[in-house]
């Protein structure tokens, strides 16, 4: 399946989800957003772990200007009653907190609500094409795609200042450097390296990715002691019955061997 702004692709048990409007170098606009969640929800329902990436040379350049200008134009007309949650809040919550683990293979510019969107995934790998930035504050405008949360909370306040206040762009390994990628690999190599983390993700239990998507991101915003009795009332939960055929596999010697740690 795959629509005009958004490619999909089931490969074994993950999704391969791409924004496809290379010609502009992949600018969100309202059509991209709403396919890109439909894509999501799909991906929920068939696959263990999604990748989500760009088509073209780079993965997402942000906000469609030309679309915000337009709205912001005299006499453009104004929608009646206000939404109750932005769209793409609720877009990237699907990602960040659905159904599915996501990796995201960034190669490019990775900038404004682009970076908002690879925020939004778990695990982020960039090539060394890829570049990060928030040009937001030199264009008159704010981050609208929950970047004010999620990449304030990966990068700091001090530093999301800077790139806000004057349009700093980071490379790759200043983005590694600052936890906005996890991993970093030469050009052209993020897809092929997103797709093998993806792999490995989908071959965990469902019921252990979605509590590291769902329970651990809301534990950082509690108190101590309320973290910790969270964590218990989680790890003391009802197991599905393959919790217990893995450890016996690893009691058993018939488990995999843990890989090596990777670059």
């Amino acid at each position: 399946m795959s629509s005009e702004l958004v490619t999909y692709e089931l490969e074994g048990k993950v999704a391969l989800i791409g924004l496809n409007r290379p010609e502009k170098r992949n600018a969100l606009n309202e059509e991209l957003i709403n396919a890109l969640g439909a894509a999501v929800q799909r991906a929920g329902e068939e696959a263990d772990a999604g990748v989500l990436f760009g088509h073209g040379p780079n993965f997402s350049s942000g906000l469609d200007l030309a679309e915000l200008a337009a709205r912001l134009a005299p006499g453009a007309p104004m929608p009646r009653k206000r939404r109750p949650r932005n769209l793409w809040h609720a877009t990237f919550d699907l990602i960040a907190r659905g159904n599915v683990p996501f990796v995201a293979a960034l190669h490019g510019a990775t900038v404004g609500g682009g970076l908002e969107l690879a925020a939004a995934a778990h695990i982020r790998v960039a090539d060394e094409t890829c570049f990060f930035g928030l040009p937001e504050g030199r264009r008159g405008i704010f981050v609208g795609g929950g970047g004010s949360v999620r990449i304030q909370r990966i990068i700091g306040y001090s530093t999301m200042a800077d790139m806000m206040l004057t349009g700093r762009m980071l490379t790759a390994a200043e983005g590694k450097e600052y936890r906005l990628a996890q991993y970093v690999v030469g050009p052209g190599g993020a897809l092929a390296k997103a797709k093998e983390l993806a792999q490995l993700i989908a071959g965990n239990t469902a019921n252990t990715n979605w509590m590291i998507m769902n329970v651990l991101p809301r534990m950082n915003d509690m108190s101590h002691d309320d973290g910790l009795f969270m964590e218990y009332l989680n790890s003391s939960m009802t197991r599905p019955p393959e919790t217990l055929e893995r450890l016996n596999d690893f009691l058993e010697r018939r488990a995999k061997p843990l890989e090596r740690p990777v670059k």
